[in-house]
């Protein structure tokens, strides 16, 4: 499509510009002002308009934030300035970082200023706190910290102690666990874990952690000082030291299942100095915790699988102080949880036998446990104890376990403590009547390992206490088959025991009298009544379907009831066939014994 011009317009805009008067320059156009802006200007170039002082006039509001803006730039230069100086001098590095660049637009905010001001301040503090960096501290071990210290440091304060509170003895002890509280604060918990160490270590090394980094002399002067103590105050002391570890291990334990409960945890270093207090009290005076035995037992706060690790520590350093007393507290204590309320747990079997075998395994042990077997009136291995020993060394075939044969082990040392001491002494007495009935017991149990030992220690009983005679006459009619067991073994081993019951005076008038006393039971009509009730008891419960299918199914147990059963009509008569047919070998037994 081609333009086409058009005449007319070019006539109606010449007319257009012939209305304007000929006189004007500018042909019409006008020139933009903007008024605002040269105000502004006009009022930067009058000085009448601000203060001598350089600040504006009230009225002024064009410029009412100059002198604030003007401050606020040169305390964000000289901050600027003081951070690129800092940067320089601590990492060593050229310029300072580019400040940024200032607003040039007339329309920008008057508060920008302020911000840029707090935004340096801050990116200022956040390089100082990421450049400043806190020297470490060096790791300190348990043996570092032992070894700074100082026997003669000790002493001195003790006497110091000793003096200032010579009628608190309490205070006392308390002030020998600060001391050295002080002189393990170096040690950080991860050089201590004793949790880990006392779950993973064997007891053999454990009970050495931690007085094994102790010197000599520390020691000597400690457990001298600790020697001059009451019994009372080292009990109390004791029981402080226990519950404080048990805390932290309570706490440590919460830590781990993620308890919210929040348990006071103390540090580690006082932990380290608490072991090594109590372990010097323990191997100085190891009697105190016979004397705290019965809070032991009756406490909860001691007891449970997870605490048993610590007491077993604790008794540990007891046995190095006294192997007697260490013994009594494991036969006594320890024995009695792990054949009961611990009895399903290998661990806590295994973490038991372990201070056992410790302790036999002792130089000397053998002689000096038996020349304390009996303390203060007061077995190291009780009956009872030696009753759990013995089921535990001979169980079943089906009852036996990975510990058994260390059971068996240590069982013949142990057997030989318990029955320890003279022949018609006190404690000897007892021990045989208490023993006695228990062995009478076990020989009951169908177990045919179980009965000969337990026969070995009855004929023992007969042999230290004349009066288990009559004892056994007493049992007797109960207990047939142990007097039965305790002949077979007396008849076959009489050459071993014709020394032990010399003169056997006792055993033949005892023989007579068991005798007298079986021909009496079988001369009586007991036998009969006894039959007889139960032949009513059968009939009262054949009534039953189920136990009638019973009682015909006893005929199995008899090798006469087969043969007759056809004899029977019913069901109800064949049982009571079964029940004459046991009157039948009772009275046969009866002939038996009176020939």
């Amino acid at each position: 499509m081609e333009d086409t011009f058009d005449p007319y317009l070019v006539e109606e805009s010449s007319s257009a510009a012939a209305a304007f008067p000929a006189k004007d320059p500018d042909h019409g156009w006008q020139k933009v002002t903007y008024a605002k802006r040269q105000r502004r200007s006009s009022n930067a170039a009058d000085p009448n308009r601000h203060h001598p002082n350089g600040l504006p006039h009230a009225g002024d509001s064009s410029h009412v934030f100059a002198s604030v803006e003007q401050k606020a730039l040169e305390r964000r230069r000289a901050l600027e300035s003081a951070t690129a100086v800092a940067v320089v001098a601590e990492a060593g590095t050229t310029a300072p970082r580019s400040r940024p660049a200032a607003a040039t637009s007339d329309d920008e905010d008057d508060d920008s200023g302020a911000e840029a001001s707090r935004g340096g301040q801050e990116n200022g503090e956040a390089a100082k706190k990421v450049k400043q960096k806190k020297p470490k501290k060096p790791k300190v071990t348990v043996q570092e910290a032992a070894s700074k210290i100082d026997a003669g440091d000790l002493g001195a304060f003790l006497v110091e102690v000793s003096v200032s509170y010579e009628s608190q003895q309490d205070i006392q002890l308390m002030r020998f666990a600060d001391y050295f509280a002080r002189s393990f604060a170096p040690v950080s918990g991860s050089q201590f874990p004793w949790t880990k160490m006392f779950k993973e270590s064997p007891v053999s090394k454990i009970a050495d952690i931690p007085l094994c980094h102790i010197s000599e002399s520390v020691y000597k002067t400690s457990v001298d000082w600790i020697s001059q103590k009451s019994t009372d105050a080292l009990g109390d002391f004791v029981l402080w030291c226990l519950d404080a570890i048990l805390s932290d291990l309570a706490s440590l334990q919460a830590a781990a299942r993620g308890s919210k409960k929040s348990v006071q945890q103390s540090p580690a270093k006082a932990q380290v100095a608490i072991f090594v207090v109590l372990a010097m009290t323990l191997r100085r005076k190891p009697d105190i915790l016979i004397n705290l035995l019965p809070t032991l037992r009756e406490n909860p706060k001691y007891q449970g699988q997870e605490k048993l690790p610590v007491i077993v520590w604790a008794i540990a350093q007891v046995s190095q102080g006294d192997f007697a007393i260490g013994m009594y507290l494991w036969a006594h204590f320890l024995l009695p949880l792990i054949c009961g309320k611990l009895s399903g747990n290998p661990q806590s079997r295994d973490l038991v036998l372990q201070l056992a075998e410790r302790i036999l395994s002792g130089p000397k042990a053998r002689p000096i446990l038996l020349n304390g077997a009996v303390r203060k009136g007061e077995r190291l291995i009780p009956p009872a104890a030696l009753d759990l020993l013995m089921r535990a060394s001979f169980p079943s075939p089906n009852a036996r376990v990975k510990a058994t044969e260390r059971f068996e082990a240590v069982y013949p040392t142990l057997k030989e403590l318990a029955l320890a001491g003279s022949p018609g002494t006190k404690s000897t007495k007892q021990a045989s009547q208490q023993l006695l009935p228990a062995a009478v017991k076990a020989m009951q149990e169908n177990n045919p390992e179980l009965t000969r030992e337990a026969a070995d220690i009855f004929i023992w009983c007969l042999a230290q206490n004349p009066d288990c005679y009559k004892l056994w006459e007493k049992l007797h009619l109960e207990n047939m088959n142990a007097s039965v067991a305790i002949l077979q073994k007396l008849s076959s081993e009489w050459k071993d025991y014709s020394t032990k019951l010399s003169p056997p005076d006792a055993l033949r008038e005892t023989l007579k009298h068991l005798r007298a006393k079986t021909r009496r039971m079988m001369d009586s009509s007991a036998p009969y009544v006894i039959l007889g009730v139960l032949y009513a008891y059968l009939l009262s419960l054949s009534w039953t379907p189920d136990t009638l299918r019973m009682m015909f199914a006893s005929k199995y147990w008899l090798p006469e009831l087969p043969g007759i059963a056809k004899m029977f009509a019913n069901e109800m008569t064949l049982a009571s066939a079964w029940i004459h047919l046991l009157a039948v070998d009772l009275f046969a037994a009866r002939c038996l014994m009176m020939v």
